[in-house]
């Protein structure tokens, strides 16, 4: 009678060393492989490249895999426990980091029926970190951006965006990630701000940059990156004109738009009640929300609402009636704004909002209530989190620092320590090096 052999994988990039593990595994008896879904992987790292139905193909026509099924969690033990596997195998790469707790794991449960952890050294000369690396580097599609939201949202229990205002922003947010005691982190995408992008421009944030301008520095940004974007688009302007910006925003691979339910001349959020604002009527909105998904040639992109009832002191029932109602026109989420420097009205919208029939994803902008941390948003049901302006508003201060030290001593010495070495500039840029 054959023994059965459990192999655990993510296969996202199937390369020769997973290969010659299979291989290993193949000689010992029947393979099973275990194969992690998209929350699993993003519970560790960033969502696979392809879905979990794309890898569940490549790997059943590999040959000695006898079945595959579902890896639901990093943690090998639910899987091992119902299959009650002869041996597992797996390379001798996960003995020490992030995953060196998962394999005692595996030892442990093994051991409550005398299984056999075997390993597999390490294939030389195959890197998965170049690989990926590889792939940023070749790019991506307009339709795989598009989908990629959609895929992180369904995997992960919070998305992170950052704010953009050029390329450059775009390759921060691209390539940045510092690990922690929960793992390695990262920003899930980019914010595109109309804030932030006016004043980049050296223009007031009243949707005086018109849309085709926005595109400009959309679209440099779209050529050097490969994560989600969420386009801040305002008021969205006249129904007629939104469904091209729509249009416009899928046709680029953008994954969501968010529109504000306010009219008129468009004055910042974080104003309130001290400059002239008007909010739409729910009516005049929702008719904008259907226009809008109207247009949409895919299931994708999403157009999801912006309640400023908080905003402008019309109260948390004030803002659950319009989510509502947005939500039953049509739109794929809500975001709610506050400018408190606390969160308790968000967090009271919130678990109302958490009781709706047809909730969606919920965003949250903690620029004012900026002391939250991600894990009490997570608590509180929030899906998306977007840090708005804070690249901008950053870069700023250090431009005016590096400016005011040459006049001041004539000559640029003194700011050495503060500025990016040339040559690690030149890294940054896709090509330059």
């Amino acid at each position: 009678m054959s023994k059965h052999v459990y192999v655990g994988m993510s296969a996202d990039l199937v390369h020769p060393g997973h290969l010659n593990i299979l291989k290993r595994a193949a000689e010992l008896g029947d393979v099973t492989v275990g194969l992690l879904t998209d929350k699993a992987i993003a519970s560790y790292k960033r969502v696979p490249f392809m879905t979990f139905e794309q890898r569940k193909v490549v790997v059943e026509n590999i040959k000695g895999v006898v079945q595959v099924v579902p890896q639901e969690t990093l943690d090998y033990a639910p899987n091992l426990q119902q299959l009650k596997p002869d041996y597992v195998v797996h390379g001798d790469d996960w003995r020490e980091g992030v995953q060196a707790k998962t394999r005692q794991r595996v030892i442990d449960t093994l051991a409550e029926w005398g299984g056999e952890l075997v390993e597999v050294p390490y294939t030389k000369g195959i890197s998965s970190t170049q690989l990926h690396a590889a792939m940023k580097d070749i790019g991506t599609t307009p339709e795989v951006r598009l989908k990629s939201l959609r895929r992180m949202l369904a995997a992960k229990p919070l998305v992170r965006f950052l704010d953009i205002h050029n390329a450059l922003s775009g390759l921060i947010i691209e390539n940045t990630r510092v690990m922690t005691d929960a793992g390695p982190q990262e920003f899930d995408g980019m914010w595109g701000s109309s804030l932030t992008d006016s004043t980049a421009k050296g223009k007031p944030d009243i949707e005086a940059v018109d849309v085709s301008s926005r595109m400009v520095t959309l679209n440099e940004v779209l050529e050097v990156t490969t994560k989600p974007i969420i386009y801040d688009a305002d008021t969205g302007g006249k129904p007629e004109h939104f469904v091209f910006t729509v249009k416009t925003l899928e046709r680029l691979g953008v994954s969501a738009v968010i529109i504000e339910d306010k009219t008129g001349l468009k004055k910042n959020s974080l104003f309130g009640t001290e400059v002239d604002q008007t909010q739409d009527s729910i009516e005049n909105f929702c008719a904008k929300i259907q226009a809008g998904k109207g247009a949409q040639a895919t299931r994708d992109f999403m157009i999801i609402a912006r309640i400023e009832s908080l905003i402008l002191g019309k109260g948390v029932d004030d803002a659950v009636k319009r989510a509502e109602a947005f939500l039953d026109a049509g739109a794929d989420g809500i975001m709610i704004h506050s400018r408190e420097k606390e969160p308790t009205e968000v967090f009271e919208f919130c678990a109302r909002y958490n009781k709706l029939e047809n909730r969606k994803p919920l965003v949250a902008v903690p620029s004012s209530y900026n002391k939250v941390t991600e894990r009490e948003l997570i608590d509180n049901g929030v899906n998306i989190v977007i840090y708005a302006n804070q690249l901008l508003r950053s870069a700023y201060p250090a431009m005016m620092k590096t400016a005011q030290s040459i006049l001041q001593h004539g000559r640029s010495a003194e700011v050495d320590a503060d500025m990016m070495p040339i040559k690690e500039i030149l890294e940054l840029i896709p090509g330059g090096k």
